[in-house]
């Protein structure tokens, strides 16, 4: 119990200064762009009401959701393929750095010609943006397998999905899940980025929308909102980090224990 709660203290202590930093700093804020942060706290309830959490902020969860799962499915699918192969590597890494370079939020014009401006134009834009981390790190996760596993599994005759699911994915998944958590913060920024072109609804949407009528401290609380959000999917992603790798922290853990 001890132990959780000065966990509990280390987690709260910087976002309790930085809240602390900016409410002094903007308490006597003339500025009609920099509002006090009282200011936008009390504008917060009267904003994201139910009704709004319904229409903009749900939408918005699950156009990220979609397009995080089809980048997530695709970038280890082709992440194993390619990492699994020397001359399928070979082929196509050229062409995988060249796609890799191209910035996702340029592509939005692009997509909206063969997409449309619905739904679907804003979950291939986070799913265009979330694969190539996850892609990339897989690749890599796979080429670093211990060859001397790889032999042993061969020699026991291990092969196929087997070998594919208990020996390569699972040597590989620290690695993935490293590009799945660089994969999320690219998707609530994509999110809202598509969100701003020919939208109806969503956080992008309503910021956009606050901006443009000069609700300055409305424009703010959605911020805030896109920063809660974000927190709570990393405090979600660890959960499910920590569950899935828990051999590997308790790898780690006793390698740190022995002398």
């Amino acid at each position: 119990m001890k132990r959780f709660v000065l966990r509990l203290v280390f987690v709260l202590a910087l976002p309790a200064l930085l809240v602390a930093g900016w409410w002094l700093a903007s308490d006597d804020s003339t500025d009609v762009f920099w509002p006090p942060l009282r200011t936008i706290m009390r504008t917060f309830p009267d904003v994201w009401t139910a009704e709004r959490l319904r229409d903009d902020v749900l939408p918005s969860i699950w156009r990220l959701t979609a397009g995080y799962a089809l980048a997530a499915v695709a970038g280890v699918a082709v992440g194993m393929v390619i990492g699994s192969y020397r001359t399928v590597r070979a082929v196509c890494e050229p062409v995988l750095e060249f796609l890799r370079a191209v910035p996702p939020p340029v592509l939005v014009p692009v997509i909206m010609l063969f997409a449309g401006i619905g739904d679907t134009m804003k979950v291939t834009v986070i799913a265009s943006g979330c694969v190539w981390p996850i892609l990339l790190n897989t690749v890599e996760g796979v080429r670093a397998v211990d060859p001397v596993m790889l032999e042993t599994a061969r020699s026991y005759g291990i092969t196929g999905p087997s070998r594919l699911r208990h020996l390569v994915l699972r040597s590989a998944s620290p690695q993935i899940f490293a590009g799945l958590r660089q994969a999320l913060s690219i998707g609530i920024i994509l999110m809202v980025i598509s969100e701003m072109f020919a939208a109806s609804n969503g956080i992008g949407f309503t910021i956009v929308q606050f901006q443009r009528s000069f609700a300055v401290p409305d424009m703010w609380t959605g911020i805030l909102v896109l920063g809660l959000l974000g927190f709570l999917l990393s405090v979600v992603f660890q959960l499910v980090e920590r569950r899935v790798l828990a051999w590997y922290h308790g790898l780690r853990a006793s390698a740190r224990r022995s002398p």
